[in-house]
């Protein structure tokens, strides 16, 4: 039996490739990418097999975003980019060093910069689609209880026709689409960064602002003054008050289920970690929550 081709192997390859220097690489992160920093001030990020044109789509936005006052990391401009190794894009970004999180404020200031942006015209963003892949992550896993199964999938259709019921006063703008306090990042010196680019697209911007909401109101994850920044920042909207709010945070909360799911059979530790997120969200553990990174 052949052995299989790890993300370690795809950075070696594509490495030798651009004439890059990968001793002593360190991963970050092994998710929807997976992520290395290496030597001289170098991030590696490689994508999932059939994601050139999404790659292709990061390093453009990169470059729209800085041009519109929106600071992002930023890829580096001497090695062609993205580089290809079993269909498998690796794109190299410029280390951010010394940085912390964003506090909620600087995010919220951040993202009311970002959703006055006119979308680009020479390359169309993507509009963003809440469930694009959840069912597939859902149904992945062999180890989880089938009742747990079953029940995801019906939480899956409910929430699909609740979100179908609603409706936004607001047309869509330009949105990051993952914006948490880690996809915003503060160097000691310089301007909150954007990072993560790959969902960047065309929605509603409370996808942009239910994440912070939902670490507020289900995780306790921030104060009361911390949020109350962050909607200052943003210019005073407060989506935790809107009928909407508990829809899509139902759906960012089951998104964040489906991510343990999706890594459950690889790992005991994100399996228990699953089915932990999965009773939290039938009801069988009172909040606040509290779950643990994978």
């Amino acid at each position: 039996m052949s052995r299989q081709v790890t993300s370690a192997d795809v950075l070696g390859r594509a490495a030798a490739l651009v004439d890059v220097d990968i001793h002593d690489a360190v991963k970050i992160r092994e998710g929807s990418h997976a992520i290395f920093e290496l030597p001289n001030g170098i991030v590696a990020r490689i994508g999932k097999p059939g994601s050139f044109g999404a790659a292709e789509r990061e390093l453009l936005i990169s470059q729209w975003l800085n041009r519109n006052g929106i600071t992002t990391v930023c890829a580096v401009e001497s090695i062609p980019q993205p580089t290809v190794v079993d269909g498998r894009p690796v794109t190299w970004w410029t280390l951010i060093p010394d940085h912390r999180p964003s506090t909620p404020r600087e995010l919220g200031g951040v993202l009311r910069e970002l959703h006055t942006l006119i979308p680009p015209t020479e390359f169309q963003l993507p509009s963003y689609a809440p469930f694009d892949g959840l069912r597939e992550r859902l149904e992945s896993a062999a180890k989880i209880d089938e009742d747990d199964r079953a029940w995801l999938s019906a939480q899956y259709l409910r929430l699909r026709q609740r979100y179908d019921e609603l409706g936004n006063p607001l047309p869509p703008c330009v949105i990051h689409g993952d914006a948490w306090q880690g996809n915003l990042v503060v160097p000691r010196a310089g301007d909150p960064t954007v990072l993560d680019l790959d969902s960047v697209s065309v929605g509603w911007r409370e996808w942009d602002l239910v994440q912070l909401a939902a670490d507020y109101t289900d995780f306790q994850r921030i104060t009361d003054d911390e949020y109350q920044s962050f909607v200052d920042a943003y210019g005073g909207y407060d989506i935790t008050r809107w009928a909407g709010y508990r829809v899509l945070a139902d759906i960012q909360e089951l998104r964040w289920v489906a991510f343990a799911v999706s890594r459950s059979d690889a790992s005991s530790t994100a399996a228990a970690e699953a089915s932990h997120r999965i009773a939290c969200l039938r009801g069988l553990v009172p909040k606040p929550w509290t779950w643990q990174a994978l």
